[in-house]
């Protein structure tokens, strides 16, 4: 037993080293608190059709910071945030609402899907002063197979999924989603590649704790 655990142990390092890391970003298995984007990924079909509709919401913004700080009132604010438009928005598909496949927009009807609820707090978490860079739209797999969007919070303590399948808020190491691809911290309008990185415990070889 013993001997099978040190063997998945040492594989488990393995993929980390080459899924997660560049040899000039990697310091050690602490670098897990945080995701690192590969090379620059299209954006989705559904960010472009949200900047055509939307102009001044995708206006190139100067970016300063790339993390939030994150004490006990900003983590407040994330699980209040979080769990208000979970409760408030109805899930629905854009099929059914707009009669569409996929649509990208703010839920100003109170039903929604996916991007729908990740827009509608990111927006609420600008107003209150978040900056832009810390808040990514993200592509997953989710914990069923399906496609799926969230947000990923970059801050200073690691990085934490926003997401309306479930109401509290988890490290990425904790997800259990597999990250796709998301915005550049540096410039919304520009996405890069994950390259499929789970967020599982039993792949994932260190982990964080979130603060609550």
């Amino acid at each position: 037993m013993f001997a099978l655990a040190k063997s998945l142990l040492a594989l488990s390092a393995v993929i980390v080293t080459h899924a997660y890391f560049s040899p000039a970003r990697a310091n050690g298995l602490t670098d897990l608190a945080h995701l690192h984007a590969g090379q620059a990924a299209l954006a989705p079909i559904g960010w472009a059709q949200f900047c055509s509709d939307n102009p001044t919401e995708c206006a190139p913004r100067p970016t300063t910071r790339l993390a939030a700080n994150l004490n006990d009132a900003r983590w407040a604010e994330l699980v209040e945030v979080n769990l208000r438009f979970n409760k408030t928005i109805q899930p629905v598909t854009d099929l059914d609402q707009f009669g569409v496949i996929e649509r990208w927009t703010y839920a100003t009807t109170g039903k929604g899907d996916c991007e729908d609820y990740v827009l509608e707090k990111r927006r609420e978490l600008l107003r209150r002063g978040w900056p832009l860079s810390a808040l990514l739209i993200t592509v997953v797999i989710d914990r069923e197979g399906g496609g799926h969007a969230v947000l990923t919070v970059v801050t200073d303590r690691g990085e934490f999924v926003l997401d309306n399948q479930i109401d509290k808020i988890l490290p990425w190491s904790r997800s259990g989603l597999t990250f796709i691809r998301r915005q550049s911290p540096a410039n919304q309008n520009e996405w890069q590649d994950l390259g499929r990185i789970l967020g599982r415990p039993d792949v994932v070889t260190a982990s964080i704790t979130p603060l609550r």
